[in-house]
């Protein structure tokens, strides 16, 4: 019988055809003690440069953007899924975009499939918040959920968000189908999915941290340990000028100034006290930590 898994097998051998090369997943892992944290690809997102570099000193951007090799007129940030195994739990933070945001990117099952996991593994889903490239992937082709056996969480503000019918009219003609599909999905999951607070803890040594603005109710996860770690989602969307000028507000974020604010503070206190971060749209598997520069902050892959 033709499933969906063999469909996703298929595609996956054509795209290892020569000329093809395909990255199915980030090869980034930190082992702390019994943990086992990996960072699964997802693919990369295409997104025209205003969209993150809108509205910053034009001048200044492009001297810190060009720095990174990087052009201004389109980016393809990476887009990197958390996987952490206890020996008894495995956690997956975010889902990725699935097939219905963009053709570079929703490519998780590729990465499951090199690991040898299965969906039915999956014990608890902790999502950061409800943009595509993180939550569209919580539903198959049938609007069931992906992961069948998982216990769902999100903070409890960012769900009242997405959930409010008021926000598609309010949040931009832009935005508009980003509130659609956030939406459908969290209301499949909406009579069992967990809620939390700040400062809550979703599990045994993981508290959920709010930090707001790239979505009113995001959240980041950390992870304690003898070096702990801070799993971003986007509060901390890039590798360039989020770090060497945190306090500029970024297209990306739905309130510029409270996310600026955000980033500011969280960096500070991410370099002071000598955390791991894990960022999904970071470089080289999104695995690294935070250093002091001159001026502003610099992101160091690897730990």
């Amino acid at each position: 019988m033709l499933t969906r898994r063999h469909l996703l097998t298929a595609t996956a051998a054509a795209l290892a055809a020569p000329f093809a090369p395909r990255r199915v997943w980030a090869a980034s892992t930190l082992e702390l003690g019994d943990l086992r944290i990996d960072t699964l690809s997802d693919g990369n997102l295409v997104l025209p440069g205003d969209f993150i570099l809108g509205g910053m000193p034009q001048e200044e951007m492009q001297a810190i953007v060009s720095k990174y090799g990087l052009p201004t007129d389109q980016l393809t940030p990476p887009c990197n899924v958390t996987l952490l195994r206890d020996g008894t739990n495995t956690v997956l933070f975010d889902v990725g975009s699935g097939p219905d945001f963009q053709p570079s990117a929703g490519k998780l099952m590729e990465a499951f499939d090199v690991l040898g996991l299965g969906v039915e593994d999956i014990t608890h889903v902790l999502l950061t918040h409800g943009h595509p490239d993180h939550l569209w992937g919580l539903l198959d082709e049938f609007d069931e959920p992906v992961f069948p056996n998982a216990e769902y969480m999100i903070g409890q503000a960012e769900f009242d968000y997405w959930m409010d019918p008021e926000t598609v009219t309010t949040i931009g003609e832009a935005r508009a189908t980003f509130a659609v599909g956030a939406s459908r999905r969290l209301g499949a999951i909406a009579e069992t999915v967990r809620l939390l607070s700040d400062g809550e803890e979703p599990l045994p040594g993981i508290a959920a941290r709010l930090t707001p603005g790239h979505t009113p109710g995001h959240m980041a996860y950390e992870i304690a340990g003898s070096t702990p770690v801070m799993v971003l989602g986007d509060c901390i969307g890039n590798h360039h000028v989020a770090f060497e000028r945190p306090d500029w507000a970024s297209g990306s974020d739905q309130d510029g100034a409270r996310a600026a604010a955000t980033r500011v503070g969280l960096l500070d206190r991410l370099a002071a006290e000598g955390h791991a971060i894990i960022g999904y749209h970071l470089p080289e598997g999104g695995i690294g930590r935070v250093e002091r520069a001159e001026k502003g902050y610099r992101y160091i892959a690897g730990v």
